[in-house]
């Protein structure tokens, strides 16, 4: 009797080894993981959110963590929490917090929205919508804000390639304010303005904005 027999008939319907491609198209995770890098304090959440905005769709959040823990780029959740106390400027003009928000695409270009908040008062001294991410746009939003309501003694931005250059520092020395910037991967003193876009995101700001309302400098 041929022992093998059955074997070879149970390999002859073994189904054939799949050999699956990668849906999510290569240059969409390029953009994510420059935009983790970018703020490595962004959620994949965050980062489908903005993907889906540029491009119209994202993958799925658990794709994005799967593939932030293959090349290196998986936040740390181990770390303990650290508690922070609650802060608050004694006054109004003695403390602007700045941040951009990834906006809409509005007539086939990318926008950005640049605001500055009074860490007192809450209110959004100064803002500017524009089509790139850069010192320029960033200082008319800051620019805008002083012409209404005077010169902050500080301002408060994070760590990103329009908010470190050097014409921007000159212009603080220039206007007499400090320029300070948060830790990489600590954004926990820029919660009130990250509070402000979170609103911006959840309404129906995507189809509201006019194209004209887009500032234009180059």
């Amino acid at each position: 009797m041929d022992e093998d027999a059955p074997l070879r008939r149970l390999r002859g319907t073994e189904p054939e080894a799949r050999h699956a491609n990668p849906r999510t198209p290569e240059e969409l995770l390029d953009l994510a993981c420059r935009l983790r890098r970018e703020r490595p304090e962004r959620t994949a959440a965050h980062i489908c959110e903005l993907l889906r905005t540029v491009g119209g769709w994202a993958p799925h959040e658990r794709t994005l963590q799967r593939h932030f823990v293959r090349v290196g780029l998986a936040r740390s959740e181990s770390r303990p929490k650290l508690a922070f106390g609650r802060f608050e400027a004694d006054r109004p003009n003695e403390l602007w917090t700045g941040d951009a928000l990834h906006g809409p695409v509005i007539g086939g270009r990318k926008t950005y929205l640049f605001a500055f908040i009074d860490d007192y008062s809450r209110a959004l001294v100064g803002y500017r919508w524009g089509h790139a991410e850069d010192t320029l746009r960033l200082e008319a939003a800051l620019r805008s804000g002083i012409e209404r309501r005077g010169i902050p003694e500080a301002i408060y931005l994070d760590n990103g390639s329009a908010m470190v250059s050097v014409q921007l520092l000159r212009a603080c020395a220039v206007l007499g304010m400090k320029l300070h910037h948060s830790k990489p991967g600590r954004p926990e003193g820029r919660g009130k303005i990250e509070r402000v876009f979170k609103t911006v995101r959840s309404s129906s700001w995507s189809s509201s904005i006019p194209a004209r309302s887009v500032a234009s400098t180059r």
